[in-house]
């Protein structure tokens, strides 16, 4: 039986894991300095870099304003929609799903982004979004993680074909889009998004400045909800599917996610193998994927894009909301080493972790 007490680092770990940091910090200052190197990190692509991610970002409780979450640098924000099919309204809030409590403006100019009143849609959202990347030309790729609280409702029109349509009417041209990922350079496109990502074909970080890449996941209402059948990620990725095989694959906006973490590849568990291909994004705690029994190895050799939530609970422990900057630079760094993408935290106060961009793998 494993010891169920937190391991404590060693010296000779923390050491390691503070020459691992260095080297890492090192690499992504040369990045962001305007030279890069072979080794920065803008020049590596999209599923080569680890970033960080801030979970909850629509929170008035973490920012008054979501523009003020895009200001710490951030590389990932997350947004819980629920389907209004009575509305017609993809409302943004944690708990409601016949209202919004969120953060968001409906700005038209970067000057309306931190006035007004909040509380507005998914719509307004992604508005935001666009307002702000447009006053930030060249910011690195931002990745935008939709929890689908309550799934989707396609038979009253709220289902994968209207989320496509929302985003491309209010992010339109600054979405990554799965088309852009299969299309192949030289022109002609492969068969699936796991025929693409294993042929490497996740374009520059530089090239994706200004861009943004949406994944979407099962919520908690509808993993817990035992008369909901169809989940979020198999119901998208069957339009994803559908899509590709009527030559519409442009229509779709999203990246479907592999929702939480396990041991093997983890598409083994859709009874539905068409699907299987169409998953290159994964989702999951990140102390489960560190603890030892997950080889993330395989998801950066594939190169998979691999989000590990809630880093602040890998052992040892982190605050919640504000450790010391170098405790949580060191928590990247090792989930960068662990072949993490994107490392998720609430560290909301730390800009100067919010930032980093590591190449993935190193340590």
């Amino acid at each position: 039986m494993s010891d169920p007490r937190p391991r404590r680092f060693t010296p000779r770990l923390r050491t390691a894991l503070l020459g691992a940091l260095a080297t890492c910090l090192a690499l992504a200052a040369t990045g962001a300095g305007g030279s890069a190197s072979a080794a920065g990190p803008e020049t590596l692509p999209l599923s080569g870099a680890t970033v960080s991610g801030l979970h909850n970002t629509y929170d008035p409780a973490a920012f008054p304003y979501l523009a003020q979450a895009l200001d710490t640098g951030t590389s990932m924000i997350e947004l819980d929609v629920w389907d209004d099919f009575i509305t017609k309204e993809w409302k943004v809030s944690h708990s409601n799903p016949l209202g919004n409590s969120n953060n968001c403006v409906n700005a038209s100019t970067p000057a309306q982004l931190y006035t007004g009143g909040a509380n507005k849609n998914l719509e307004s959202c992604l508005d935001d979004v666009r307002v702000w990347l447009a006053a930030h030309p060249g910011h690195p790729p931002l990745v935008i993680k939709l929890e689908m609280k309550a799934g989707f409702q396609a038979t009253f029109g709220m289902g994968p074909a209207k989320l496509d349509q929302t985003i491309s009417d209010h992010l339109g041209s600054a979405v990554f889009r799965p088309a852009d990922l299969l299309a192949k350079p030289g022109g002609g496109q492969y068969a699936t998004l796991d025929e693409a990502a294993n042929a490497g074909n996740w374009p520059a970080r530089k090239d994706l400045a200004g861009k943004v890449m949406l994944e979407v996941i099962p919520g908690t209402v509808e993993e817990n909800n035992p008369a909901d059948s169809l989940w979020t990620d198999v119901e998208y990725a069957r339009h994803l599917r559908d899509l590709a095989a009527a030559g519409r694959t442009s229509q779709a906006q999203v990246f479907p996610a592999v929702h939480n973490a396990q041991a093997g590849d983890p598409r083994s568990r859709y009874a539905d193998a068409s699907i299987r291909p169409w998953f290159v994004v994964f989702d999951g705690d990140a102390a489960t994927y560190v603890n030892g029994t997950i080889d993330t190895g395989w998801y950066d050799t594939h190169h998979y894009f691999l989000i590990m939530t809630d880093a602040q609970n890998v052992p040892p422990v982190l605050d919640d909301k504000n450790p010391a900057p170098a405790d949580a630079q060191a928590r990247v760094a090792r989930l960068a080493a662990a072949h993490a993408s994107v490392a998720s935290n609430d560290w909301t106060s730390l800009p100067q972790v919010q930032s980093l961009a590591l190449p993935r793998g190193v340590g």
